[in-house]
C-alpha cells in the first residue's frame, strides 16, 4: 500500500497489540503513523521502544517521562478521595489513560494528525476511557480502534503473535504465557489467558513488583507518611517529589509483600472480569491518609466525603475523568482535605500495612474527651436526654406495631 501523506498518532506501548497495529496502520492504509509513549514508570519495558518503533514502520515517535504529573495531578488527586472501585480495586491503570489521552490530542495538534489510535480491545475499560478523553478534549478528532473495525482480522492473541512473528517484531508476549500486562508507577495488572479460569491461582513467578508474604522480611517495617492537605509530601522526614515518594513506597511496599489483589470487577461494557493487581505504594497511601483523616476530619464532612467516593471511583473507572461531574465532585474532595495535615506510622509485615501511630499539629482528638477515666469537660449524664430524644421514633414505631 502506498503512503497517503495522512498522519495517526498511535497510543504505543511495545507490547503485542501495539507493536502489531502499528505495522498492521501502515501496511493496511499506507498512513504515517506518530507513536506516542507515555513514560509512567514501566521501568526496564521502555528499553529500545523508540528504536523498535520506527524499526516496525513508525514515522515518528515521541517518548515523554509523565511520572511527576501522572503521580501529581492524577494519582494524588484520586486518594484524596480515599478511592477503591467496588471496594478494591485501586484503580492503577484507569488513572494513567485520561492523562494518555491527554498528551494523545495535544500531540495530534501539534503533528495536525487526522485521527489518534490505540489499540484497546472492544471488550474493555480502556477503549472508553481513551475515546471518552479524546472526545472530551477535541471533539473533531476520528479515534481508529483496529480490534472495532471490520478489516481487522486478528481477533486472538495467538493470530497476533503469529503475525508479529511473519514480520519479525519482537514482542513479550508468548502462546504459553498469553496474560497481558500493564505497568505503571501506581501498579501492574495482569488479565486474560490462564487468569481466565476464575479457579487458577496466579503463579509466583508472574508478580513484579512484590515479593510474595510467605517470603518476606520476618521483622516489620516501619515507616512515616507525612501528608499537607490531604497529599503526602514526606516519608521518614525526607521530603520527596510526588512520583519519588510513590516509587520508594513501591519499594519498601513489595518488599514486604503489600499490595496484591485478586478479583472480579464489573466492566462498564457489561462484563465481569478477572484481574490481579499489586499496588505497593497505593495501599500504604490509602492506609496511611484514611488514619491522618482520622484526627484532622469532621466526622460529617468525612461521612458526606465516603458516600460519595463510589461514585467519583465509578466516574473514574468507567472513563468519566474530563466529565463535569467528575471535575465538580473533586471541587469538594480537595475542600475536604483542607487541614488533613500531619504524620501517620504505619507497620508493613508480610503483606499487611497497618497504623501504629497518628499525630497532628491541629487535631480534633482530644484526649481529655475522649479519656475513659475522670474528666471536668464531658458530662455523661447529657447522654441520657440525647438517647431518649433519638429513640423517641423507635418508641413510637414499637407501640405502633403492638
Amino acid at each position: 500500500m502506498k503512503k497517503n501523506g495522512r498522519k495517526v498518532v498511535l497510543a504505543y506501548s511495545g507490547g503485542l497489540d501495539t507493536s502489531v497495529i502499528l505495522k498492521w496502520l501502515v501496511d493496511e492504509f499506507g498512513y504515517e503513523v506518530i507513536c506516542f509513549v507515555a513514560d509512567l514508570g514501566q521501568a526496564e519495558e521502555l528499553e529500545g521502544i523508540e528504536e523498535k518503533a520506527k524499526k516496525t514502520g513508525a514515522r515518528k515517535v515521541y517518548v515523554e517521562d509523565l511520572r511527576e504529573e501522572f503521580v501529581r495531578d492524577y494519582v494524588f488527586p484520586a486518594y484524596r478521595a480515599d478511592v477503591a472501585y467496588e471496594g478494591t480495586y485501586l484503580l492503577g491503570t484507569s488513572l494513567a489513560r485520561p492523562l494518555i489521552a491527554k498528551r494523545l490530542v495535544e500531540i495530534a495538534r501539534k503533528e495536525k494528525a487526522f485521527a489518534v489510535a490505540h489499540g484497546a480491545t472492544g471488550k474493555g475499560n480502556d477503549q472508553v476511557r481513551f475515546e471518552l478523553g479524546v472526545w472530551a478534549l477535541e471533539p473533531d478528532l476520528k479515534v481508529i480502534a483496529p480490534w472495532k473495525m471490520d478489516e481487522w482480522t486478528l481477533r486472538s492473541r495467538e493470530k497476533m503473535i503469529d503475525y508479529a512473528k511473519k514480520h519479525g517484531i519482537e514482542v513479550p508476549v508468548t502462546k504459553k504465557k498469553p496474560y497481558s500486562m500493564d505497568r505503571n508507577l501506581l501498579h501492574i495488572s495482569f488479565e486474560g489467558g490462564v487468569l481466565e479460569d476464575l479457579w487458577n491461582e496466579p503463579a509466583e513467578d508472574m508478580f513484579v513488583l512484590t515479593r510474595s508474604p510467605e517470603k518476606a522480611p520476618d521483622r516489620p517495617t516501619t515507616l512515616v507518611v507525612s501528608f499537607k492537605d490531604g497529599d503526602p509530601v514526606a516519608v521518614d522526614g525526607k521530603k520527596m517529589s510526588p512520583a519519588r515518594l510513590l516509587a520508594h513506597l513501591n519499594a519498601v511496599g513489595g518488599a514486604n509483600g503489600v499490595g496484591r489483589v485478586d478479583i472480579v470487577e464489573n466492566r462498564y461494557v457489561g462484563m465481569k472480569s478477572r484481574g490481579v493487581y499489586e499496588t505497593p505504594g497505593g495501599t500504604i497511601l490509602k492506609v496511611a491518609h484514611r488514619g491522618i483523616e482520622q484526627i484532622t476530619m469532621d466526622r460529617e464532612v468525612m461521612h458526606l466525603r465516603d458516600e460519595l467516593m463510589p461514585r467519583y471511583a465509578t466516574l473514574v473507572y468507567n472513563g468519566y475523568w474530563f466529565s463535569p461531574e467528575r471535575e465538580v465532585l473533586q471541587k469538594l474532595i480537595d475542600e475536604t482535605q483542607k487541614g488533613v495535615t500531619g504524620d501517620v506510622r504505619v507497620k508493613l509485615y508480610k503483606g499487611s500495612c497497618m497504623v501504629t501511630g497518628r499525630r497532628a499539629k491541629v487535631s480534633l482528638y482530644d484526649p481529655e474527651i475522649a479519656t475513659f477515666g475522670e474528666d471536668e469537660v464531658y458530662d455523661q449524664k447529657d447522654a441520657g436526654g440525647f438517647i431518649r430524644i433519638n429513640a423517641l421514633r423507635l418508641k413510637v414505631r414499637a407501640k405502633v406495631r403492638k
